[in-house]
């Protein structure tokens, strides 16, 4: 037997308000949520992103002459330790398909850092070894191939041998499983790609409601994935582990769908979209820069997203605040989802002209 549960409110779609232009931040916002559930949406999300993704890191170098890294090199200025914590920055990325990782052993990159008098005599007397040169030729794109490993003061050769391994979380060198050779330093590798992930909630309307959840997402990444990717993996993540519950289930849930809309609602609906900008009190500085960006109708700025508002010229966060305060006493948003009206940004003007044309027609 079916056990009916009532109408969840659920979001209709994900907003990606903001993104930093190296790629590594993005502010998501999901809405509406019922009450309490984007603390749990949130808090799961930030712990899975924090603690479960996967991605490259070095887990372990060697340098012919050096036996271990409490000692010095002769012709470089670093000792090992600072070598070793300066691989700890290196910035690897590789999304690994199943058949090129499925045993998930480490890889060596063999390479020959060759440094000769004319190298240093160009570069004044310290030859700078980024992470380019140290790395050569790998199978992994390398993020900050200028980061400093260390600085060479006398012509060497020298063989560099590093492993390299996919792997999640914090893992020290004692916690490593793989076999070792001699001279070999294992070092601790911070696999995790995901520097920062704060949300809050805020409240949001849905009709004359205003209680429901606005869960905003903010993820910041070192550049091996991007927040869009941390956001898409880690609920596959989640998804995974709640599948193992199901083992339990007794019986099945189904789950009434959003009642269709009366035709008072609707006409009451189209009746605040087909007013005029200048129909509604909105200083003048706000409605010239509307006016300047075509934006004739309420329908017409409310399918609008926020991101999308603050592209038009002129236009400030103190006008953005205005509109949204008066859209707000209208019981409509910014960025509203009006499929169900059959209107898009695409076909707006379109819409609202038959809608007032079969209005007239009715009316006479």
């Amino acid at each position: 037997m079916a056990v009916r549960y009532g109408i969840f409110e659920l979001p209709n779609k994900i907003t990606l308000e903001e993104t930093a232009k190296d790629g590594t931040f993005a502010r998501f916002i999901a809405e509406p949520f019922e009450s309490g559930f984007a603390h749990t949406m949130g808090n799961a999300l930030r712990r899975i992103m924090l603690s479960s993704l996967e991605a490259p890191a070095i887990v372990s170098i060697r340098i012919e002459g050096v036996p271990h890294e409490y000692m010095a090199v002769e012709g470089i200025i670093e000792d090992m330790t600072h070598i070793v914590l300066n691989l700890k920055g290196a910035l690897l990325r590789k999304l690994p398909s199943s058949e090129e990782f499925g045993s998930r052993r480490p890889v060596t990159i063999n390479n020959t850092l060759e440094v000769t008098a004319a190298t240093l005599d160009k570069h004044e007397g310290q030859y700078p070894v980024t992470l380019n040169d140290f790395l050569g030729k790998v199978p992994f794109e390398v993020i900050n191939p200028d980061l400093v490993i260390f600085r060479v003061t006398q012509p060497m050769t020298k063989q560099i041998d590093i492993k390299i391994a996919i792997g999640r979380g914090y893992v020290p060198s004692e916690r490593h499983d793989f076999e070792t050779g001699v001279d070999e330093i294992v070092i601790d590798s911070i696999f995790s790609p995901v520097r920062l992930v704060n949300y809050y909630v805020q409240n949001t309307r849905v009709g004359q409601v205003t209680d429901f959840d606005k869960l905003v997402l903010e993820v910041t990444t070192d550049g091996r994935v991007s927040p869009e990717e941390a956001l898409s993996f880690a609920t596959q993540i989640g998804i995974l582990h709640f599948g193992v519950f199901k083992e339990i289930e007794t019986d099945p849930v189904t789950f009434d769908s959003e009642e269709e809309e009366s035709d008072n609602d609707k006409d009451e609906l189209m009746s605040k979209l087909v007013l005029k900008i200048n129909e509604i009190e909105l200083s003048v500085r706000s409605t010239n820069c509307l006016s300047g960006a075509d934006i004739e109708t309420i329908a017409e700025l409310v399918v609008m997203p926020e991101s999308e508002m603050l592209k038009f010229r002129n236009f400030g966060k103190k006008s953005l605040t205005e509109i949204k305060a008066k859209l707000e006493e209208m019981g409509l948003h910014l960025g509203m989802d009006l499929s169900r009206m059959g209107i898009t940004q695409e076909n707006v003007k379109e819409v609202l002209e038959q809608y007032l044309s079969e209005k007239a027609g009715t009316e006479v």
